[in-house]
């Protein structure tokens, strides 16, 4: 899958040393696993529950709905949105999630945050 981010957020997921310096050892180690998996994955379907295994890949609801959030260190989560062509229609369009899922191939990463707090 194609990762993109910007601004601070991505200059701290392209290098360890600077993500080590935003958010220390432990939870560089994490995001750097995390982005490791979404990068081998073909889309966003191999992270289909209950395949979803210790990241815990889910969307998100209430005025965060079509952003994903993938489990890092608790509380903290990696937040992320399709950057499909057809994003648009695939948010709106429910009536298959898994397909829906599986047609996503490109994210962009937003924010890492805890979104219980």
């Amino acid at each position: 899958m194609e990762i993109g981010a910007k601004g601070k957020l991505k200059a701290a997921l392209e290098s360890e040393a600077a993500c080590q310096k935003q958010y220390g050892r432990d939870m560089m180690k994490k995001i750097m696993l995390r982005l490791s998996a979404l990068r081998a994955a073909v889309s966003l379907a191999d992270f289909w529950p209950p395949m979803s295994g210790p990241e815990r890949c889910h969307e998100l609801k209430g005025e965060l709905v079509g952003t994903f959030s993938i489990d890092l260190k608790q509380p903290y989560r990696l937040l992320f949105v399709p950057i499909e062509e057809n994003a648009e229609n695939a948010l709106k369009d429910r009536s298959d999630e898994q397909k829906r899922w599986a047609s996503i191939t490109k994210i962009e990463i937003v924010r890492i945050e805890d979104t219980h707090g």
